[in-house]
């Protein structure tokens, strides 16, 4: 007779949680390191009660936002490198559909991330309930369907019973390599607290490890075949790498075969800056050495990224009419786009059989030595922008230069949107895996703060530095008052630009009048807003300065190490000045019509670029 224990559905699905397991560098570990929750009548007296039984084996943190509560969840996933995740909690109506949108984060940066918003009574009886949306043709639908095209998977628990296959179901996906991603359980309010006799079996601990697919002998031999006959191979290094652990077997493999390497945004730190096969950031953000490469590059051997526009230039980079694309992923989706080679396997493992296979074949020695020669005169442009400047409002760049300078680069960089991703990518030099953190996926506004403080939870050992614009820091910055209640330090240095930057330096490249980007160029308002952000900052606990120049900067930095709660650093900048050197063509559409001569000319500039477009060969 099977042994049973009696519980509500709240209780069980928090008791599950604290039995799954997981090995981190060689230590057994609970695979939730915690539950994010901000409680409503959807959850608090349900999943709230049942989360305080169990607050030492799964730590409840209170969040100040749902959305970002939820970053910090995808931060610390992805500083884990998804070994471990957290989970998240929120009432019915605006308080889950503030989740949605990192939601999309984690599904387009395959992070693993379980959300478990509130929803409305199963029983119906008391419809509509406070909160509720009412589809007047479909009685099923809940605000929580919004999850579903942003969910890798999505179900409603309507009966306590109903957890049995929903939680095994979701286990497999949240740590499984090629389908990893968001799982949302939407959880009827009323069964939460709805009692069931759950077989003891369902609590019994179970171990989680990190699935190494190993290739297919015949993708392997075409891979093998196609790098054999290249004369001029580049590797694109993704996010996959950083996951798969597989940073020391790429630097090998790519020493032993003479192939010079350029990171993605999500990819980057794969390698040191100080590799001598790093070429740096690759695309419409990337270093002219990485982006010359690939534009000559006859095969392009990318491992573990998906290939998203500003990698590729809007597939505009690879110029070379005789090019092979090798697609060395876990998913068959990414791994065979735009008539990819596909390679399915474990980034690491791929990269080992693949290496054994081509024996001591290297790339010419000339296109290796081509490859390092220009990444030395890149640098030297490089250093240019990031170079020390007495300006009343500095660059991005020369922000960037003043950073690394005063911290180095054995510290953790996390920043999201704007215009930093771009300069950062190219002229931040990280020094060992994981420790360039961006959102560059789905390139979230207000990601920043929030993913500094997950990011800190997961790397405790480590100073978390995080860049952010103030356009970013005006969407969403109060989970600054939480990393202060929680003892977590950060250091924050805010870019003033007063406004957006990035996007009014975009509209006037597309020939637009700029306007209702800046503060200073809106044309409706009375008065342009004077934000005070230090006392803000100050505000919600924070040790805040205001840096005038940025040799006041570097000092300030040097001060906020012996700090021991989060400091945020003001510094004004300029908003017109990026880095124009490096990078590539991005395509945004002009219009084809217009009476301003000033698009007229960027549409002509822009048919020349579409011509380059090399999408279906």
């Amino acid at each position: 007779m099977t042994k049973t224990i009696r519980l509500t559905a709240a209780q069980a699905l928090v008791k599950f949680m604290t039995r799954q397991m997981t090995i981190v560098d060689g230590q057994k570990l609970p695979i939730f390191a915690g539950m994010w929750a901000i409680f409503g009548h959807g959850n608090v007296a349900g999943l709230g009660e049942a989360l305080w039984h169990v607050r030492d084996e799964l730590p409840t943190f209170r969040g100040q936002n749902e959305q970002s509560m939820a970053h910090a969840a995808i931060a610390y996933a992805k500083g884990m490198r998804r070994k471990r995740m957290m989970a998240c909690t929120t009432s019915i109506g605006p308080g889950a559909l503030n989740m949605v949108t990192a939601a999309a984060v984690a599904h387009v940066d395959r992070i693993p991330l379980l959300l478990i918003p509130g929803d409305i009574f199963a029983s119906r009886k008391p419809d509509p309930v406070l909160q509720q949306i009412e589809d007047f043709g479909d009685g099923t639908a809940t605000a929580n369907d919004c999850f579903k095209p942003v969910s890798r998977y999505f179900d409603r628990i309507l009966r306590p019973e109903q957890l049995i296959p929903a939680l095994n179901r979701a286990m497999t996906v949240l740590t499984d390599p090629a389908d990893c991603g968001p799982v949302t359980l939407a959880f009827a309010q009323d069964v939460q607290a709805e009692a069931c006799d759950y077989p003891e079996s369902f609590f019994e601990e179970r171990l989680w490890t990190q699935r190494r697919v190993r290739p297919d002998e015949n993708e392997l031999a075409e891979a093998v075949r196609v790098l054999r006959a290249a004369s001029k191979p580049v590797i694109i290094a993704g996010g996959g790498v950083l996951f798969s652990e597989a940073s020391e077997t790429l630097a090998g493999f790519a020493a032993r075969h003479g192939i010079p390497v350029v990171e993605t945004q999500g990819g980057k730190s794969s390698l040191p800056f100080t590799d001598p096969l790093n070429m740096g950031a690759v695309g419409v953000t990337g270093t002219g050495a990485a982006n010359t490469l690939c534009e000559e590059a006859d095969v392009i051997f990318a491992v573990g990224t998906r290939l998203q526009d500003f990698t590729t230039g809007s597939w505009a980079l690879f110029k070379n009419a005789g090019k092979h694309i090798i697609g060395l992923n876990t998913q068959v989706f990414d791994a065979t786009k735009h008539r990819a080679l596909p390679l399915i396997a474990d980034a690491r493992v791929g990269l080992e059989e693949l290496s054994t296979n081509l024996g001591g074949w290297a790339a010419p020695k000339e296109w290796t030595a081509k490859a390092q020669a220009g990444f030395m005169a890149w640098m030297a442009t490089a250093d240019t922008y990031t170079a020390p400047s007495n300006a009343e409002r500095p660059s991005d760049a020369q922000v960037i230069g003043a950073v690394q300078r005063a911290l180095g680069r054995d510290v953790s960089l996390l920043c999201a949107a704007g215009g930093l991703p771009g300069e950062l990518h190219k002229l931040w030099q990280a020094s060992s895996p994981s420790t360039y953190h961006m959102e560059y996926g789905f390139s979230c506004m207000g990601y920043e703060i929030a993913g500094g403080l997950g990011l800190k939870l997961a790397q405790p050992e480590r100073d978390v530095v995080v860049m952010v614009g103030d356009g970013s820091y005006m969407m969403m910055n109060s989970e600054l008052a939480t990393a202060v209640m929680m003892g977590v330090k950060l250091t924050i240095v805010l870019l003033d630009n007063r406004g957006y930057g990035c996007i009014n330096r975009l509209q006037h490249a597309c020939g637009g009048e700029r306007f209702n980007n800046l503060y200073d160029y809106n044309v409706w308002q009375a008065e342009s807003p004077q934000i005070d952000f230090v006392a803000h900052a100050r505000s919600q606990g924070a040790i805040a300065l205001k840096a005038s120049s940025l040799a006041d900067l570097e000092s300030a930095l040097a001060a906020a190490k012996q700090n021991t709660r989060t400091t945020v650093i003001v510094i004004d900048t300029d908003p017109m000045i990026s880095t124009d050197a490096g990078g590539h063509w991005w395509e945004v559409a002009v219009p084809e019509v217009s009476v301003r001569p000033q698009v007229n000319e960027a549409r002509k500039k822009y048919e020349a670029a579409i011509a380059s477009q090399r999408v279906g060969d």
